[in-house]
């Protein structure tokens, strides 16, 4: 099995901000209702013209200079969302392009909020076959464009943003180590959680855009789901690699809701003072939600070298997943 090492660790979020204060104001809720039920004090908000290619764009360059590589060393560029400018041409070929990548395989894929964990299975793939791969990994979302600002049960918990990474197989001047990874899904729950838009949404021209081509979410049923599952596979993990709870330095789960970041820790026996969120700053991200968390876990020197920390995270599918990653 070829290693895969993350060389870099890049993020970026649009400068526009949606308070709750602000929110209030476009539907029926207010900052204690929202915080109190998820964490979230604001999220950022893509501004016109601003779209998921640009966020990825911005972030993947900031990957790039922090891993000290020219774009044209690339081999790979994929990009994980459900939220892409167009159904076709891919996110990942307008970001290559963008960023000077020249002729690389490039495509997307959408595992929702698992989109990083994900990434990571992909990425190993690719090395294994190549270990001379030099892959640019991008989560990238523009969630806002599609919630109903109406309902107040969804519009509250989603924001925009990127997050970047570099991974080779080259152990020299990298980051971290993926040491396990565990992917799974559950189609059975398909109806937990769902983006419209797509055939389903059978529109003709000039028909108005309903309640179907918006996020639409069964809370406590995505609740349980999502602490339950998260929570196993990092016992999981964490058992098949002779690894104890108290082995993890930090844990960075998917952003979604402070509850559930809650439950999981208080599952895995976990103390809060080992368990980072900015959940409070950007709200749910989606997939771009772990790439930020580390990002900024790192800046702020909640990772040190040595580090074992153990991300998990579920989405819409279901999927969800978890890996372990020594810095």
């Amino acid at each position: 099995m070829t290693d895969l090492y993350i060389h870099s660790l890049a993020f970026h979020t649009p400068e526009k901000v949606l308070s709750n204060d602000d929110l209030s104001k476009i539907v029926d809720t207010n900052d204690e209702w929202i915080r109190t039920r998820t964490g979230i004090s604001q999220r950022h908000v893509a501004g016109a013209g601003e779209n998921t290619s640009d966020l990825a764009t911005k972030a993947a360059l900031k990957a790039l200079k922090n891993a000290g590589m020219d774009a044209s060393e690339l081999t790979h560029v994929i990009v994980a969302t459900g939220t892409q400018d167009n159904l076709s041409p891919s996110v990942a070929c307008m970001v290559a392009s963008n960023v000077g990548a020249g002729h690389v395989m490039s495509f997307d894929f959408s595992a929702a909020c698992s989109g990083f964990i994900y990434g990571l299975s992909i990425c190993r793939s690719f090395l294994c076959a190549d270990p001379k791969a030099k892959i640019l990994l991008v989560c990238a979302e523009v969630l806002t464009r599609r919630v109903d600002w109406q309902d107040r049960t969804t519009c509250v918990l989603f924001g925009d943003g990127a997050g970047a990474l570099v991974i080779t197989a080259e152990a020299e001047n990298a980051l971290a180590k993926l040491e396990d990874i565990q992917c799974l899904s559950d189609g059975d729950g398909r109806e937990l959680i769902v983006v419209g838009g797509g055939t389903a949404c059978a529109y003709q021209k000039g028909d108005p855009v309903d309640s179907c081509y918006f996020i639409r979410m069964m809370g406590r049923e995505t609740y349980k789901f999502a602490v339950r599952n998260m929570s196993a596979i990092c016992h999981e993990l964490l058992d098949r690699n002779g690894y104890d709870i108290s082995d993890v330095d930090l844990l960075v789960a998917h952003q979604a809701n402070i509850r559930i970041i809650q439950a999981v820790g208080e599952r895995l026996k976990i103390s809060e003072d080992r368990v980072f969120t900015n959940l409070a700053q950007y709200g749910n991200t989606s997939s771009a939600s772990i790439p930020i968390a580390l990002s900024e876990a790192f800046d702020q020197d909640r990772i040190q070298p040595g580090s074992l920390v153990l991300t998990t995270a579920f989405g819409s599918g279901l999927t969800w997943g978890g890996a372990l990653l020594r810095f």
